[in-house]
């Protein structure tokens, strides 16, 4: 790496000096008082005429993106909050092209109707007032309103309100996993301290808090549908990310306090998973793992695991070390009954202390 970096120090170094040689003959000119570096009428000609090709090679590429690359788009939200947060990146998207379309035409086509012609010297125009208040206050007025609405987004997000029966879970975040620790009968988390990490008592529970008693720590997340959920979150080491894409959900996880966030899912497992969007999904995802599988194979080694079924997950959106990218838990979204019969099969903080 080291031989690799000094290679492209030496490189740079004569580039630089050969962009100066140039400039030194471009200053010094010749006898008869041009220089073969300055650009003529031919010459611009040339670069007008590329300006313009450029202009519409970018604007097919832009929409040539847009339109193959729409198959990674997450399909329509899981939460409740979720179309509030697509709606602020669309209406952003929409102001971003519109503006991008009307300067990037502007800018190209004063290339090309200006372009440098022999005799013809640029006016000089100093300035006007009028043209510059019109493009200071529409730039203002747009934004203002986008980070107005922004903001009212954000905080219908972020300052919820508790419902009676929202259901209460802690994600606790310690490289590379994710635990959930839900509430117990009495929907109250106990309290936690990295302190009281010992042996199964892995997220710290404190042994002498009653309310902790009741608590379950779990491996998956289970979620019911059309209930609020409140989650607390916890790191144990590092900056972790909670990040649950399907529900347009993300909080960051930071070691010695405790960060929350709230939504409420709209779309269980099973729904999503017989979606239209899901199931052409799911049939590339095939696809690519069954070419994959044959190329390990061919190199004598075993091939990939199936994988039938979509499932959300959570995921830590931090770069928090070497397998950063496999710290993620599934998400399983049911429905109310179904949760409390899962529930109701997982031990409590009291019962496998004791075991």
């Amino acid at each position: 790496m080291t031989v690799f970096l000094v290679l492209i120090v030496i490189i740079l170094f004569a580039v630089a000096i050969w962009q100066m040689n140039k400039i030194y003959a471009l200053s010094k000119g010749n006898s008869s008082g041009e220089s073969g570096e300055v650009a003529n009428g031919k010459d611009n000609r040339i670069n007008a005429k590329l300006m313009v090709m450029f202009m519409v090679f970018l604007y097919f590429l832009m929409f040539y993106c847009f339109w193959h690359y729409s198959k990674f788009y997450l399909p329509e939200a899981s939460s409740a909050h979720g179309s509030k947060y697509d709606n602020l990146m669309f209406i952003s998207i929409a102001l971003i092209m519109v503006v991008q379309i009307i300067t990037q035409f502007l800018l190209h086509f004063f290339a090309y109707k200006y372009k440098g012609k022999k005799g013809q010297r640029a006016l000089f125009y100093a300035d006007n007032d009028k043209l510059e208040f019109i493009w200071t206050i529409i730039p203002v007025i747009v934004l203002a309103g986008l980070i107005i609405y922004g903001l009212f987004t954000w905080s219908d997000i972020m300052n919820f309100d508790e419902d009676e029966d929202a259901l209460v879970v802690e994600l606790y975040a310690q490289r590379f996993n994710w635990k959930a620790r839900y509430a117990g009968e009495d929907n109250i988390l106990g309290d936690a301290n990295v302190r009281f990490i010992e042996g199964i008592n892995q997220l710290g529970i404190d042994p002498s808090d009653v309310d902790g008693q009741d608590d379950v720590v779990t491996q998956e997340l289970h979620l019911p549908v059309g209930r609020q959920v409140i989650f607390k979150l916890r790191s144990q080491d590092v900056l972790h990310s909670a990040y649950m894409p399907h529900f347009r959900a993300q909080m960051n996880v930071v070691p010695g306090m405790i960060t929350q966030f709230s939504f409420t899912p709209t779309v269980t497992t099973e729904e999503i998973r017989k979606t239209d969007y899901m199931q052409e999904k799911m049939r590339t995802i095939q696809e690519i793992r069954k070419e994959k599988s044959k190329e390990l194979v061919a190199a004598g080694e075993p091939a990939l695991d199936d994988y039938d079924e979509f499932d959300y997950y959570l995921l830590c959106n931090k770069i928090c070390g070497e397998s950063h990218y496999n710290m993620q838990m599934k998400i399983i979204v049911e429905s109310q009954e179904d949760y409390e019969k899962w529930i109701k099969t997982q031990k409590t903080f009291e019962a496998s202390v004791a075991q």
